[in-house]
This record gives C-alpha cells, structure tokens and sequence, in this order.
C-alpha cells in the first residue's frame, strides 16, 4: 500500500546549499527529533516541535556560509555531535549548542563536502580531497575533474578505511590512502552519496521506512522540487511509491519523527530555507466531542499565533523601510542596491539535446530577459508557466539573435528554460533576472554557448568508425591547447589533466557522432567520424592561435566512408520528423472530413490512427520547433565541409541539395554527395 503524506512547513531559515540539514537521533524509538539546519547566513539552527510550534534549542551567530552540515560522534553510540563545514573551517556543537571544536583546514579552496565517521574527518573542496584524523592531516588527493561529493564506506564493517569520491566526469573514485583503488563509470555526473540503508553500497539520498512494511525505502530529492520514495520489489529493482512536487528545489532530505510522536515523515529543507515535513500524520481526525473541542482550541491558538507574527512582521518591514529610505538619502550613502541569491545551472541534456536553463531566486521572480548573440531555439518546458514574448532583433548590426522575456506568475520562485544551440556558432547567452523586491534590481549571469556545444564527455568510442584527423603542431604550451579545448567544448575541467598528455572522448549528442582530442606541448591530434566537427574545430583553433599570434601548422586527413556513415546516422532522425510533419499537416484536412462524414469508418487505418493521435502527434511537433530545418542545416554543413577540404567551394549547388531534402530518398542523398 502506498503511503498517504500530508505537508507541514515548519519554519524558514535562510538560503541552504546542499546536504545542510539533519535530524538528531531519537530520545526512544519514533519520539520526535530535533533538526539541525546551516543556511548561506552562517547560522546553525537547532529546533524542535512543541505544541505544533517550533521553538529553538539554539541558534549560533552568523558568520560564513554553510556549505555542508553532518553529524558524528565516537563509533557505535547515537551521532549527535553538529559538524559544520563554513569556506575552509570546520567546527562542531553538541546538541545544545556549545562550540568544541574550531579547525582551520587551511585549505586554499572553500570546502564543498565533508563526511564524518568517527574521528576521522574527510573533506573535499574543488580539486582537492583531504583526509584527517584527530585533526591531522592523513592523506591527500588531486583529482583531475571536480569533486561533487565524499562519503566513507563504514570502518566498523571493513578493515581499512575506503573513501568515495563522486566527480565531475561521471567517475566514481575508490581511494586508499592517498591513492585511486579503483574507479567505477556511471552514466551522468554523480551530484551526492549515501550508503544504502546507511551500511554500504552508494545510492542517494536517504533510506528510511516510510512505507511501514520493515524494510528501508530509498527517499529521493531532486533539483527540480521532487520528492519521491522508491521501495525494493523481489529483483530488488526500485519501485515509485510516492511523489511529490515542493515549488523549489530540495537540498536535503531526511526520515525521521519531526511534528509529532509515532508519526513517521520525511523532513526536507529546500533552495530558499524552507523545513517542511511530508508526514503519516492524518489532516483530519476523527474523534469525540471532547478531543473536537481540544482540537478547535489548539487551531485557535494557532491562528492567534500566526497573527500575532504577522503583525510583528509587517511592523519589522515598515521599519526596514524607513531605515533604507534614510540610509539612501544620506549624504555618505553607499550603494543601497539590495542584494539576492540565485542558484543557477546551465547543463547539457542527452535526451533531446538541449540545455536546460535553471534560475532559482530566494524570493518570488517578476520576470527574465534572456538574451543571445549567437542563434539558438527556445524549447517548451511543461513545467513552465510563465508568459513569454518575443521582441524583434537587428542581429547583423549588433550580434543580437535572441531577445525574450519571460513574466512570472506571483510566488514563482524557479523558472526553467530549454534551449538547443547551433555547433559551429559560439557566443554568450545573458539572463537579466528580475525579482520582486523594492527597489527595483537586477543580477545578470552569462553562460558561454561553446562551438562543439552539444558534444558530452564520454568513457569510450568505437575506433572501428571511419575517422577524420586534424593535427595541429606549433609552438604553443600543454596549458595553451588545454584552454583551447575547454574553449570548444563542454564539461573539460578548467585545469590541465595531471601529466603531460590529455586524452578526452566526446559524444554528439543530436547526431551520435564521437570526437576524440589527444593533445600536448606543441601538438594537438582530434578524430571525429564526423567531417563538420573537424571543420569547426580547425576553424576555431586557427582563430584562438590567430589572437594569440601562435604559429599552427594544420594537417588533416579527410575519410571519404565518413561522409555516408555520418549521413546513416542522420537517417532515422530525417525520416521520422518528415512523417511527423506530414502527418501534421494532414491532420486538419482528416478533421474536416470526419466532421463532413460524421464517423472516420471510411478512412483507412493509418489515416485513422493520425486522428487517434492528432493530440500527441501536434504536442511532439510544438515541442520541437525547427527540428527539420536544424537536420536539413547539418547535411547541408556537411555537403559544403566534405568539399571544403578538398579545395572546392560548392555552395552554388545548396538550392538543388534541398531539393533533394524535400523528395528526400536516402539512396538518391548520398548519390547526389557522391556525384557533386
């Protein structure tokens, strides 16, 4: 049986980053616990419900933001002990509050995650993983992307200690000491770790048993406010049991007994500081007369309460108010702009080839102005709801491609947008964000769109494909070919690789296509199966080498087979988005025929299935504007850029190619290459 879960907001501290948010153990089984939250303000809060109020058991001073918040204590008895990490400081509370521990790690980096296990203390920042014990200094690890998580396998279970660091570039890296044990590939970037029932094996996020049934669910948080539980059937495959979409993303997310005794719940604090509980206890109560009567009284107080806070609020706010109305008018005024968060991410989809655009703002959105100097599709996103309009652009006088304002909705905190890029067109995408706060502000935040933009990193490529090579030689330093890498193409770390060779696999996501980039000091060798991507790289390299007046000598070695193989991969794709735009547009003439006919009996069963699904089929084509004209521009690239290397410019010969497009048979296409 599912779980029925009722929301309870308990209280709003401020911005919380990731993993900041715990639930101290239990006084006895299912009593209800304390919880223990660090907000970007630098405060550590501790609280509990009485009463349906929560009240403070303590609350520290602020000070740096919190960028991790864990609980430890000596092996075998309850965790109890507050460790927080704040830039490169760790320090620790006990459950009342009292500071006994303030370590300066020293580290040049600020802190990005921490695990506790008894006395041993494992800290990563960016690049750089740390191990401590008692205080001192153990081990050490560079790694070659960055670090997203760090977790300890239990050392009371094995014989020696085994980190776990999550990266960047989709790795999983068992250490030992200050060595890599082993690495494990997962599909995506791994983001956080957990131990599966808190005893071995790396899940997220958490495992409690939610469900009642004896055995721990897996509950999951993600960035786009979902929360979700996942039981185990006899396969041990999860199996979604509950979900529940919070207006903003979750950032940590705990079982446990929080609002009342006996009444089991997840806790989950999200982006803008929110602690609220998905609890089993019922909303409505069936009861006597008596406990009716309790009940009403408790609501009245609570009414009362809220009131009361609300007055003090409002009176808070008008007070502010003058205080910034005097302070702004000053002689010696300085800048009284006021300040907000936003958390913010550009990353590439592998699914459909976009980049999803997220702004999450720690105050409701008024609008977004998205704006771009290099051409690129705005995608629909269903859970957007948003107003958007389109303002004209000049884009050959002032590189303007894209102007778009998005309108919010009132409270809308998180807005989400999908764009897909061109390859071989770089530029700057801009968002000036809006939010609702007097006086007015804005804070824009720019994301580079890179010329080989919807390349992914990869763990492997087939080298049995017929491959182009472009080898650049010259005098230029590992540094320098490094940055030009990290310049064309997406998820490469900013550092150099360690040593003096870099080794890198990409895959396309739209096309399928793969790139491999071997460089070093004054040499650079690409391979793609792919002509385009040779193309756009020796053309953006030549321009990057060209500013900083570095002499390249190119050489490249063109693969006619490629050229059919890429056009195969292009195939399925092509011919199902001309069905999809066939059958489109014969939807409103078989509407009209039905009505004419009264039933679609006369029609023939595939005409008949295009109005069965006349909904889905317009959906799927909205969804994916100029999908055909961004197809028929990739073979057109690659018409021209097969020829370019030979010396040949055939540009005239374009208008009879999509000729060909529009009658498109794939055997007269790749004659038609073979014979121009």
């Amino acid at each position: 049986m599912d779980p029925i879960l009722n929301r309870m907001d308990y209280l709003q501290v401020g911005v919380t980053s990731q993993k900041t948010m715990k639930l101290l153990p239990a006084s006895r089984h299912r009593a209800t616990q304390k919880v223990v939250i660090g907000d970007h303000d630098g405060v550590v809060m501790c609280f509990g419900m009485k009463k349906g109020e929560a009240g403070a058991v303590f609350k520290t001073l602020p000070g740096p933001k919190i960028a991790r918040l864990e609980l430890g204590g000596v092996l075998n008895t309850p965790q109890e002990k507050i460790f927080i990490a704040a830039a490169s400081e760790i320090r620790a509370f006990t459950k009342r509050g009292k500071q006994f521990l303030s370590f300066e790690t020293n580290l040049t980096e600020s802190i990005k995650a921490m695990h506790i296990s008894g006395s041993d203390l494992f800290l990563s920042a960016s690049y750089i993983y740390n191990h401590y014990c008692d205080c001192k200094d153990q081990h050490y690890y560079l790694s070659g992307d960055k670090i997203n998580d760090v977790i300890c396998l239990p050392v009371e279970r094995l014989s020696r200690i085994t980190p776990v660091l999550a990266c960047q570039d989709r790795v999983l890296r068992v250490l030992q000491g200050s060595d890599v044990m082993y690495e494990i590939e997962v599909p995506g970037p791994p983001t956080v770790l957990a131990l599966h029932n808190g005893n071995g094996g790396i899940l997220c996020i958490d495992s409690f048993d939610i469900v009642g049934d004896g055995v721990k669910d897996l509950l999951v948080g993600r960035d786009d406010g979902m929360v979700e539980v996942y039981s185990f059937d006899n396969a041990n495959e999860p199996v979604l049991r509950f979900d529940q979409m919070l207006s903003e993303s979750v950032t940590s997310i705990q079982g446990g007994c929080v609002g009342k005794d006996s009444y089991d719940e997840i806790v989950v604090s999200t982006y803008s500081g929110w602690v609220t509980g998905l609890t089993t206890e019922p909303i409505h109560k069936e009861s006597g007369p008596g406990e009716e009567l309790k009940f009403n009284q408790e609501m009245q107080n609570k009414i009362s309460s809220l009131r009361n806070e609300l007055e003090h609020l409002q009176y808070k706010v008008l007070q502010e108010r003058e205080n910034y109305q005097q302070s702004s008018q000053s002689s010696k005024a300085k800048s009284a702009v006021p300040s907000f968060g936003i958390n913010d991410k550009f990353t590439l989809n592998k699914d459909d080839a976009s980049y999803s655009l997220i702004l999450e703002v720690q105050t409701a959105i008024d609008n977004v102005l998205i704006q771009s100097d290099v051409p690129i599709d705005l995608l629909d996103v269903d859970k957007n709801s948003a107003v958007v309009s389109f303002s004209s652009c000049d884009s050959e006088s002032n590189d303007n491609f894209l102007l778009a304002t998005y309108r919010c909705q009132a409270n809308t905190t998180r807005l989400e947008l999908k764009i897909r890029s061109i390859e071989g067109q770089y530029g700057t995408l801009q968002a000036y964000v809006t939010p609702r706060i007097q006086p007015k502000t804005c804070q824009v935040r720019q994301y580079h769109i890179k010329p080989l933009s919807l390349h992914q990193r990869t763990h492997f490529i087939d080298h049995d494909r017929p491959m182009n090579t472009l080898t650049l030689t010259g005098q230029f330093s590992f540094a320098e070919v490094h940055s030009w890498v990290v310049f064309c193409l997406p998820e490469v770390p900013e550092k150099p690789p360690a040593g003096e060779c870099g080794t890198f696999y990409f895959q396309n996501t739209f096309l399928d296509t793969q790139l491999e980039s071997i460089y070093r000091k004054g040499e650079g060798v690409f391979k793609s199966d792919n002509i385009s991507t040779i193309s756009i790289l020796k053309d953006v390299l030549s321009k990057e080498a060209t500013k900083r007046k570095i002499n390249l000598n190119i050489s490249y070695e063109i693969n006619e087979v490629s050229v059919q193989h890429t056009l195969k991969l292009i195939h399925p794709k092509l011919e199902y988005q001309l069905l999809l735009a066939k059958k489109v547009q014969l939807i409103d003439a078989l509407k009209e025929l039905q009505i004419h006919e009264g039933n679609m009996n006369f029609l023939i069963p595939e005409y008949r299935c295009i109005l069965e699904e006349a909904d889905h089929l317009q959906e799927e084509y909205k969804k994916q504007p100029a999908h055909l004209e961004r197809l028929y521009g990739m073979i057109t690239d690659l018409f021209i850029d097969k020829f370019k290397f030979k010396g040949t410019n055939v540009k005239t010969k374009v208008p009879l190619l999509l000729e060909i497009l529009d009658s498109y048979d794939q055997n007269a296409l790749i004659s038609f290459f073979d014979a121009a």
